[in-house]
């Protein structure tokens, strides 16, 4: 090929690439700045409470029909256990909570249970074995978008008396850290 068409269809090629790119380049800015809007707009809650942070608690209900609000907590330092009744290891996470309850009677002091099961009746039977003075709900979406969008079980979220989250604890914790965590009901 004469060098005059050879240089020629480098040119070519080159422009053409680079326009390739920039298209590409583009579109991909594009969508992705029309993506984050889109999930800028249709974001409609806040980011859950990071550690210092207060909770902006939602309204639940409880397995027995109770409902828990922002106004219910205040003053109590509140234990929230994600859990599935399925998960061994929740199994002994759980019962170490209510012994935390029996151990302080009068504290202000409040565990709930936030199951990830879709159903109430394994939750209450769950309840009934394992840990019979807690509180137990099935609205454990509402209570993730509060506190942790971490999925793992069991997984403890501790806010303390004036509704500041302190302490988000993913896996199984000993007896003697769950008992330790009486010291957010002094703060």
């Amino acid at each position: 090929m004469p060098p005059a068409l050879d240089s020629g269809r480098r040119l070519l090629t080159a422009s053409a690439a680079s326009s390739v790119a920039g298209l590409l380049a583009g579109r991909l800015v594009g969508g992705l700045v029309g993506g984050l809007s889109t999930s800028l707009s249709t974001t409609a809650q806040a980011a859950p409470a990071q550690r210092g942070e207060a909770v902006n608690w939602p309204a639940i209900t409880l397995t027995d029909g109770s409902r828990v609000d922002a106004g219910t907590l205040r003053g109590v330092a509140t234990v929230v256990v994600f859990f599935d009744t399925g998960c061994s290891y929740c199994k002994r996470h759980n019962p170490r909570m209510e012994q935390l309850v029996r151990r302080n009677p009068g504290a202000p002091l409040r565990v709930i249970l936030a199951a990830h099961d879709r159903s109430e009746a394994p939750v209450r039977d769950y309840l009934a074995r394992l840990a019979p003075s807690l509180g137990a709900t099935l609205d454990a979406a509402a209570l993730h978008a509060a506190l942790s969008e971490r999925r793992s079980v069991p997984l403890t979220c501790v806010i303390d008396r004036h509704g500041v989250l302190r302490e988000v604890i993913p896996g199984e914790m000993a007896e003697d850290d769950v008992l330790g965590l009486i010291k957010w009901t002094k703060t």
